[in-house]
């Protein structure tokens, strides 16, 4: 199907899809997450095409572990699909109600963004979720999986048409580009007449490239460089454990720690046993100048590390002189993504939740936690790090957009 015939069919069905019943979007939620449980040998079959490629082609062990799916990744994207049948539906709610002195009384409502295009890499699960979430959102969506997930993508979006049409909504609310070729996407970023909103999830080379050529409207999900800081009021037994859950739990995650600030006045006690607990776990470390006098044998960092998203076991480490400066490095060389602070003084904790603007800043507690599931929207669409018009883990509101509403006895403009 041409780019334009695909655009326009989803456009025409997105006039049904916004306007479908709580119950009926939940109906086939709920097949779809039966079918995936009934079909899961048959996604296990089609993923294992995809990871034999991709260790033909020698590709990352890291990115082939996001590839994968197994019993933990098929009840992970039952888990996200049940959230997503559980929270309230966005499209309809009123928000905001106020009344004019000419009596006119103003609201805004929610209503979906319309049509949406989804272009991401690697993990086949996010084709389960950015279908739920526009789904319950009422947007229709247009999936592009990377071609390293091509059958487990193809064989997740079969069990997508086939819960819509046993729900009885037209399957071209969902559609998938098999193709890889790039000239069949970059027209489909000239569609603005049709499709409503891009949201590119990948490396910063993808968002980039759709970026530079869409017409249409990208909320980029752009890359962590993630960063915890260390306070001199730290406790650092908990450090220890944040830090290390930051950066080994899944440290080929946007959400990992990619660089760890330390207050000179802890760095002596605390860097020694937290780099031997970091190389426990196969983590190569680089530091800046005072870090390399404590930790001996570790490389020297270059400023073009501190800008680094490793997705890998490796990690960068900076003793500062103090909040403000960790708080400028962050400013620097952050991308606005995930950035914590490790105190047990009150009042530093919130200077730095007022300070670091970035997209999820949290107190005492892992990078990882910035996530839609943990922090409780159910399944996530992505992490914005664009302030238009969401930012931070988006979930079912942040798929919609407000209008205003008036209710009105005659009132006239004079």
């Amino acid at each position: 199907m041409k780019p334009e015939r695909l655009a326009q069919k989803t456009k025409a069905a997105s006039g049904i899809l916004s306007h479908a019943a709580t119950e009926k979007k939940n109906s086939i939620l709920m097949i779809l997450e039966k079918l995936i449980a009934e079909k899961q040998e048959y996604l296990f079959n089609e993923n294992r095409k995809d990871i034999e490629s991709a260790q033909k082609e020698g590709l990352p062990k890291s990115m082939i572990d996001r590839l994968r799916i197994d019993d933990k990744t098929i009840r992970e994207m039952q888990a996200s699909i049940r959230d997503v049948i559980a929270l309230p539906d966005p499209v309809g709610e009123i928000v905001k109600l106020w009344n004019r002195p000419n009596k006119l009384l103003v609201g805004r409502m929610r209503i979906p963004i319309g049509v949406i295009l989804v272009i991401y890499e690697s993990r086949p699960n996010v084709t389960i979720e950015a279908f739920s979430l526009c789904l319950k959102s009422g947007n229709c969506v247009i999936l592009k999986g990377g071609s390293e997930a091509y059958h487990s993508n193809l064989a997740l979006f079969s069990l997508i048409t086939e819960s819509l049409e046993k729900a009885g909504i037209t399957a071209d609310a969902a559609q998938f580009i098999g193709t890889g070729d790039r000239s069949y996407i970059y027209e489909l970023l000239k569609l603005d007449d049709y499709i409503d909103l891009i949201i590119p999830r990948g490396g910063e080379a993808l968002i980039r490239s759709v970026v530079e050529r869409s017409s249409i409207p990208v909320l980029k999900h752009y890359k962590g460089v993630c960063h915890i800081y260390v306070d001199e009021w730290a406790q650092l037994d908990l450090a220890y454990k944040v830090c290390l859950n930051a950066k080994v739990q899944k440290p080929a995650t946007c959400n990992a720690m990619e660089t760890l600030l330390v207050h000179r006045s802890v760095a002596n006690t605390f860097l020694p046993e937290m780099a031997d607990i970091l190389h426990k776990q196969g983590v190569t470390i680089k530091g800046c100048e005072k870090t390399v006098k404590i930790l001996k044998g570790i490389d020297k960092a270059k400023d073009q590390d501190w800008y680094e998203e490793y997705l890998d076991l490796t990690l960068s480490i900076k003793i500062v002189k103090d909040m403000d400066e960790a708080v400028s490095h962050i400013r620097k060389y952050g991308s606005d993504h995930t950035d914590v602070i490790i105190t047990a003084n009150y009042d530093n904790a919130w200077k730095f939740l007022r300070e670091v603007n970035s997209s999820c800043v949290l107190v005492n507690a892992s990078t990882r936690l910035n996530d839609g599931f943990q922090l409780g929207l159910g399944a996530e669409m992505g992490i914005s790090t664009t302030k238009l018009h969401a930012f931070g883990p988006m979930g079912l509101e942040e798929l919609t957009v407000n209008k205003f509403i008036a209710f009105g006895d005659g009132q006239l403009r004079e």
